[in-house]
């Protein structure tokens, strides 16, 4: 990992998820759903469902990260499951914060694939180190990323990552 670190203000996330819709759309992809990666793809797949004017909005819970640079072994889906009834047939924009090592994004598209008509992949951020190339990426990084949303400790600590 590099030393480096990137900060993303709430500001500069706002500009990165419109410059995100505005390539998807000038690339003729018109997503019949946005499935976010919770919990940081959230975010994105919200601001992304308003500007491209998609309301079908799922969410898969993916757990990899357990704290700044500590994961677990490989990346596991936590329920509740989506099912692939409703994306079956569907053109999917997946939607995340970071592609860092892209094994989540490797998880869920591979849940996606057999089912769905096309997926794309969407992210803020993308390291060069990333099993997955996606097709819409706000800026390429090997930085360390304090995103808005993890930057401060919880509220109240629920003995999980605030991260």
């Amino acid at each position: 990992m590099s030393a480096e670190r990137e900060t993303l203000t709430y500001e500069d996330f706002g500009r990165a998820a419109r410059e995100l819709a505005q390539q998807v759309a000038d690339s003729g992809y018109r997503p019949d759903l946005i499935l976010a990666i919770a919990r940081g793809g959230l975010f994105l797949g919200g601001a992304l469902g308003y500007a491209l004017d998609v309301k079908n909005l799922f969410v898969m819970n993916v757990e990899f990260y357990t704290g700044v640079d500590e994961r677990l072994e490989l990346p596991v889906v936590l329920p509740p499951t989506l099912d692939v009834v409703d994306l079956t047939g569907a053109k999917v924009l997946i939607a995340d914060d970071v592609a860092d090592t892209g094994k989540t994004l490797e998880l869920v598209e591979e849940f996606c694939a057999g089912h769905v008509t096309e997926v794309r992949t969407a992210v803020v951020y993308e390291k060069p180190r990333s099993l997955v190339t996606c097709d819409y990426v706000w800026k390429r990084t090997d930085a360390w990323i304090d995103f808005p949303w993890s930057a401060l400790p919880p509220v109240v600590s629920r003995g999980g990552s605030g991260h």
